[in-house]
C-alpha cells in the first residue's frame, strides 16, 4: 500500500464535514498506455533504444566508428512485424499460432540485437561528461532492463508456452509500475493501472484515499479504512458501510470492537434466516441505500476530476494525479455546500 492520505478540515459548518457516517469503496485509476501485448512492447523497445543509439552517434565519434557502422535501425521492420503478429494471431487457429511464433522469433532477434548495441553504446557513453551524453546514457540505463524483461516474458509466454504470473509481467515499458487488475466486471474484465481506495464521510468529503499495490482482495481494505477514519476524526463512525466484497465475520467483529455501533456489510452467497432478518432491519436497509451514493461520487471523480485515466508519468506522477483529483473533488463539494 502506498500513497495514503488523510485530511481534516476546520469548519464551523456541519454541512461541509461530518464524521458521523463512513462509506468506503474502491476503483481503478488506469495509466495512459495502449493495449498491452508483447509484440507491441518489443517494437516500442526497439524504437526507443534505436532512437537513442542514433542520437549517440554524433557524440561517439573518435574511436567509436566500429560500433556505429555495425548498428542497424530495426524500428520500421519491428513495427511492421508487430502489426503482422497482431493480424496473424487474431485468426485464432493452430496454423496462425505457428506463423505467429515464427514472426515472434524474428521480432525477438531484432530486439536482442538492438539491446546488445544499446548496451555497448551505454558503456561508451560513460566516458563522456557532456550533459547530452549523460542524458542519453540515462535513457539507455532506464530502458535496457525493461526491454530485457519484455524479451524474457515473450520467450516464456510465446515460445515456451509458459503462463507468466501477473506479478511478473511488465505491460508497458513507459509505465512499468502499472498493475494488472481483474475485478470480474463484464464491461472491464481486465484493467491496467492501480486500485484506489476511498473513504467518504457524511457530507460528500473524501476523508482518506490510498493507492494499493498489486490486486489485493477487497476484504483486506476494511481494517485500514476504519483505522484511517479513527486517526482522522478520533471517534468511530456510525454507521460504517462497504460492499459485500468486504464482508467477513472478523471484519464485522473488528468494527464492533473499534466502537462502530452499526456495521453495514452485506453477506454474499447463502444467508441464514437470522442473517436475512438482520439485513432487513430498518437501519441496515437505510445504510445500504446511503452507501449506494459512493458509486456516484466515484463516477464524478473519474469523469470530472481525472481519476479515470492518469496522464502523468511514473508512479510518483500517478500519486500526484490522484491526490489532486481528490482535492479538486472535495473543493467542488465544499463550494456547492
Amino acid at each position: 500500500m502506498s500513497g495514503s492520505r488523510n485530511w481534516r478540515w476546520s469548519t464551523k459548518s456541519p454541512k461541509v464535514e461530518s464524521c458521523a457516517k463512513l462509506r468506503t469503496d474502491g476503483t481503478v485509476g488506469e495509466t495512459n498506455i495502449h493495449a498491452p501485448s508483447d509484440s507491441r512492447q518489443l517494437a516500442d523497445s526497439v524504437r526507443v533504444l534505436a532512437r537513442t543509439v542514433v542520437r549517440a552517434k554524433t557524440i561517439l565519434k573518435t574511436g567509436r566508428q566500429q560500433v556505429c557502422q555495425q548498428f542497424q535501425d530495426f524500428t520500421q521492420a519491428a513495427r511492421k512485424m508487430a502489426r503482422q503478429i497482431g493480424e496473424t494471431l487474431s485468426q485464432r487457429n493452430e496454423a496462425a499460432r505457428q506463423v505467429g511464433r515464427q514472426k515472434y522469433q524474428e521480432l525477438l532477434d531484432m530486439t536482442e540485437k538492438t539491446v546488445a548495441w544499446a548496451v555497448q553504446t551505454e558503456a561508451q557513453l560513460r566516458e563522456h561528461s557532456q550533459r547530452e551524453a549523460q542524458r542519453l546514457r540515462d535513457t539507455l540505463v532506464t530502458f535496457v532492463p525493461r526491454a530485457q524483461q519484455v524479451i524474457k516474458q515473450a520467450v516464456r509466454r510465446v515460445l515456451q508456452g509458459e503462463p507468466v504470473p501477473a506479478a511478473e509481467k511488465i505491460v508497458s515499458i513507459f509505465e512499468p509500475h502499472t498493475d494488472i487488475i481483474c475485478r470480474g466486471k463484464p464491461s472491464h474484465p481486465v484493467e491496467y493501472g492501480h486500485k484506489v481506495w476511498l473513504n467518504e464521510v457524511d457530507g460528500g468529503i473524501i476523508s482518506h484515499y490510498r493507492i494499493l499495490k498489486g490486486n489485493p482482495p477487497d476484504e483486506l481494505q476494511w481494517k485500514p479504512s476504519l483505522k484511517a477514519h479513527l486517526a482522522t476524526f478520533k471517534e468511530a463512525p456510525h454507521p460504517a458501510s462497504a460492499d459485500r466484497g468486504l464482508y467477513s465475520e472478523p471484519n464485522e467483529t473488528l468494527a464492533h470492537d473499534l466502537g462502530v455501533p452499526h456495521v453495514i456489510l452485506p453477506k454474499p452467497g447463502y444467508r441464514s434466516k437470522q442473517r436475512v432478518k438482520h439485513e432487513h432491519t430498518a437501519w441496515f436497509v437505510k445504510g445500504r441505500k446511503w452507501h449506494a451514493g459512493v458509486e456516484g461520487r466515484i463516477r464524478v471523480l473519474k469523469r470530472a476530476h481525472g481519476l479515470g485515466s492518469c496522464l502523468a508519468h511514473g508512479f510518483q506522477g500517478f500519486q500526484c494525479w490522484v491526490g489532486w483529483g481528490v482535492i479538486a473533488g472535495n473543493l467542488a463539494v465544499m463550494g456547492r455546500t
